[in-house]
């Protein structure tokens, strides 16, 4: 199975998200499945695929050119796709995952997923979408999706296929491992 991941080039603040994001990827590679995620040397992108990397696993990169030319790209990928623009890398992501995870980040995560989410709701994506709420992280969106449900503004129905995870253990009961 391909998981696509999306999270942070920065490593934030709070040092239980490296060890979680180095625990995601080893467990990646270990398993058998896929990595697929933004192609980052930096931030918790970078640890990520060196957890899969060093685990054996198969790790794709989807990086754009303009952070090509910055170098920021991690070299020990599998396979390293480059794309002409944010667009495009979306719907590369898209295309290659069968699952997607979106770990603590920043706005550009919280904008790759939400894609995610609406494809999901509009029945054009049929793949499990998991909110890692890693230390509580995404409690004000499963707040924001539930009152969304609540206001008549999208349904349980569209919503199904929306998980939230506490750690990795929920991970992999959401996956069926």
């Amino acid at each position: 199975m391909n998981i696509t991941v999306y999270l942070g080039a920065n490593k934030g603040n709070d040092d239980s998200l490296e060890r979680a994001a180095k625990e995601l990827g080893q467990w990646i590679g270990d398993s058998g499945h896929a990595l697929v995620y933004g192609g980052s040397k930096t931030g918790l992108m970078g640890i990520l695929a060196e957890g899969a990397v060093e685990s054996g696993g198969k790790v794709t990169g989807v990086e754009p050119e303009m952070f090509i030319q910055s170098e920021v790209q991690y070299d020990g990928v599998t396979e390293l796709i480059v794309t002409k623009d944010f667009p495009e890398r979306k719907r590369k992501m898209i295309e290659l995952g069968d699952a997607f995870i979106a770990f603590p980040g920043g706005t550009g995560t919280l904008e790759e997923i939400a894609e995610v989410m609406s494809q999901i709701a509009l029945q054009q994506l049929d793949a499990p979408c998991i909110l890692y709420n890693l230390n509580g992280y995404y409690d004000g969106l499963k707040a924001l999706l539930f009152h969304m449900i609540e206001m008549g503004l999208s349904t349980e129905e569209r919503q199904k296929q929306i998980y939230f995870a506490e750690n990795l253990a929920d991970i992999k009961a959401i996956l069926g491992e």
